[in-house]
């Protein structure tokens, strides 16, 4: 099992890691660059960038450890013909054009949309592309998951509060055993971040519950040892 709180996960005791999923959540260079979407926002990247060692010690583990890593990436059409008027004008607030060129963003295609080099998904990897917060939302996640045999996920990535968090939610409701990596997440706010890490607990665990890289590192490598 790995040690986490409200309860230790997964419930029943039964860790198989060819049954978890590791979900990282929207680490692109749009969002972790210094000249990228968030920073043009206003915000300081700072945070989202310094969970890329703990991401990556935790997707090393769990790819030895056989679980499926899947990566997420957020964005608009390369055309942007499903981004809605509202949508263009928070991007302008932002100075950013929905539109191919130096100053775009979340444009699938852009340089700026892929993951970022330093945690590039391996081949064997899953990517989905997603255009709304959750990761569930009008994609073929659940149709993957199910193919694959996965019933339990983890979660890391950013932002915490905003697409980890909402995704985690929309999995809670379609029954998966949800854990939230907290040192392997993360957001610009840090109030937000503390807030959905411990929504995640309320009402002992009623979105799942919350551990550490090094509690999911050491549950996963005894579950290799028990086999």
């Amino acid at each position: 099992m790995i040690r986490a709180r409200p309860f230790d996960y997964p419930y029943d005791g039964k860790l198989d890691p060819k049954a978890v999923g590791i979900l990282v959540i929207d680490l692109q260079t749009d969002y972790l660059s210094n000249d990228g979407y968030f920073a043009r926002k206003g915000y300081d990247p700072a945070p989202l960038r310094a969970i890329i060692p703990a991401v990556e010690r935790l997707v090393s583990a769990a790819r030895a450890a056989g679980c499926r890593i899947i990566w997420t990436r957020q964005g608009y059409r390369s055309d942007a013909a499903d981004a809605s008027p509202y949508d263009k004008w928070r991007a302008a607030r932002a100075g950013i054009e929905l539109v191919a060129g130096d100053s775009a963003a979340l444009l699938r295609g852009s340089p700026g949309y892929d993951v970022i080099p330093e945690l590039a998904p391996h081949p064997g990897d899953i990517v989905v592309d997603k255009t709304a917060n959750g990761a569930f939302y009008q994609t073929d996640l659940e149709l993957v998951l199910k193919a694959q045999g996965i019933t339990h996920l983890l979660f890391s990535g950013a932002t915490t509060d905003v697409c980890v968090h909402t995704t985690l939610r929309e999995a809670t409701d379609r029954k998966y055993q949800c854990l939230l990596v907290e040192d392997a997440c993360a957001s610009c706010d840090a109030y937000a971040h503390d807030a959905a890490i411990h929504m995640v607990t309320v009402e002992d665990g009623i979105f799942g519950v919350v551990a550490t890289v090094d509690a999911v590192i050491a549950g996963l490598e005894d579950a290799i040892r028990a086999e």
